[in-house]
């Protein structure tokens, strides 16, 4: 079915809002994974080995393989997580088909650089921004450099669903929107009626102190399907998906995890309501920049080159990930987006090719406690008063640890306005 039925031109005015930012064809998806997806399977050949980070969501190393792809995992930086070029072996670029961005938490992987490499290759650079709405490369958007990029509209719009897959040349639109209908499901009155009261749920959740019990209603309700920062990997149910001829329906138990609604149309009140949360991104991203700003003058923070960005996370650095975790949460302050081990430790050889030096990688999973920007003063107040030691990056330079974050970082909190999540 198409992506208008049953609301007609719901999605143009979106799409016309992502064009004019990024200055490229933009194309409605009902979910980041399934716009990636997509991409894949119209610019990689079948059996082609895609470079990715190996610091990601397990999703999107489950969407390469329904593809019918071969992930490598690439070296990465130790500092913020982001792909290491000068550190990817001749021999492993001369076996690629495609090189797969991540921008992990906004932090811009070398767009420049890895473009000029697939041109040199004659391969495809595909972007995944789902966390880089907002930051820009070399003067450009992240998103822009790509033959294809996708972004996510549940990240720094809180929409809760959908997303963009836009393209350089626009001669594809059309057999693109063609492969994305083909895979959708009709909308539910039922889903939508989630989607709009979801927000409010979740709000008056959080204002009763609820939350213990609702996630443990969710993973009753089947609704939660981790018990860890990984989802299961179920090895010889995945060599069996990767049998026959892999297809998205194979591995939708994989894939659906944390998004079950991720092929479905929505409706009328989600259209209305990402909408209006996308007309307010500008607003969203400065709120972002400034939080993300107050958390780079902390201890916590590896210094980087460049003005800041309006990172969707932060990746401070710590020694005990875990024990500063457990210091936030004890305030009710939530530490997503964990990412550890690294995809080639929690796959192995038998699905992925390991990374050419993963120590980088390993270290950063480990000691990146990616926090909300929105949270900043209320962060840095946390792990300082609980004692929270930053962690250096393997090679940098030894630096003093304070014993008190200096008082200009925790002064004059910005103004945000918040959207209900």
């Amino acid at each position: 079915m198409a992506l208008g039925e049953g609301c007609p031109q719901a999605y143009a005015p979106l799409e016309e809002l992502m064009r004019r930012r990024l200055g490229r064809d933009c194309l409605y998806v009902p979910s980041c994974r399934l716009g990636l997806y997509v991409a894949l399977r119209h610019w990689c050949p079948p059996g082609g080995r895609v470079l990715m980070s190996p610091v990601n969501d397990d999703v999107i190393f489950f969407v390469v393989l329904a593809a019918g792809l071969r992930p490598v995992q690439a070296p990465l930086r130790a500092d913020d997580g982001t792909i290491d070029t000068t550190a990817v072996p001749d021999s492993v670029w001369d076996g690629l088909s495609a090189v797969l961005t991540t921008n992990l938490y906004g932090n811009p992987d070398p767009a420049p650089e890895l473009r000029a490499r697939c041109d040199r290759l004659g391969i495809p650079l595909l972007e995944d921004a789902a966390h880089a709405i907002g930051t820009v490369v070399a003067g450009r958007p992240v998103g822009s450099f790509g033959d294809a990029s996708v972004f996510s509209l549940s990240k720094h719009t809180g929409a809760g669903t959908g997303g963009f897959l836009t393209v350089a040349d626009p001669a594809a639109r059309e057999e693109l929107a063609r492969a994305r209908d083909e895979l959708l499901t009709p909308s539910r009155l039922s889903a939508e009626l989630v989607h709009g009261l979801r927000p409010y749920a979740e709000a008056a959740v959080r204002g009763l102190r609820l939350t213990g019990a609702a996630r443990a209603a969710l993973r009753l309700l089947g609704f939660e399907e981790r018990t860890d920062i990984r989802m299961a990997l179920r090895p010889e149910e995945l060599a069996r998906a990767l049998a026959p001829t892999p297809s998205l329906d194979a591995f939708d138990s994989w894939v659906r995890v944390d998004m079950h609604s991720y092929r479905l149309v929505p409706g009328r009140v989600g259209s209305r309501r990402t909408q209006r949360l996308l007309l307010r991104l500008d607003e969203r991203l400065a709120a972002h920049l400034a939080g993300t700003q107050r958390l780079l003058d902390t201890p916590w923070a590896a210094p980087r080159p460049g003005p800041a960005q309006p990172l969707f996370r932060v990746p401070l650095l710590v020694e005990d990930r875990d024990a500063a975790a457990a210091a936030l949460a004890r305030h009710r302050i939530t530490v997503g987006h964990l990412y550890d081990p690294p995809l080639d430790v929690y796959a192995g050889d038998r699905f992925t090719d390991a990374s050419p030096a993963p120590s980088a990688a390993a270290w950063f999973a480990r000691h990146a406690l990616p926090v909300d920007p929105l949270q900043a003063d209320r962060v840095a107040a946390v792990l300082d008063r609980s004692g929270v030691r930053p962690a250096r990056p393997p090679g940098a330079a030894s630096v003093r640890v304070p014993t008190r974050i200096p008082a200009n970082v925790l002064r004059d909190p910005p103004r945000v306005r918040r959207s209900p999540r």
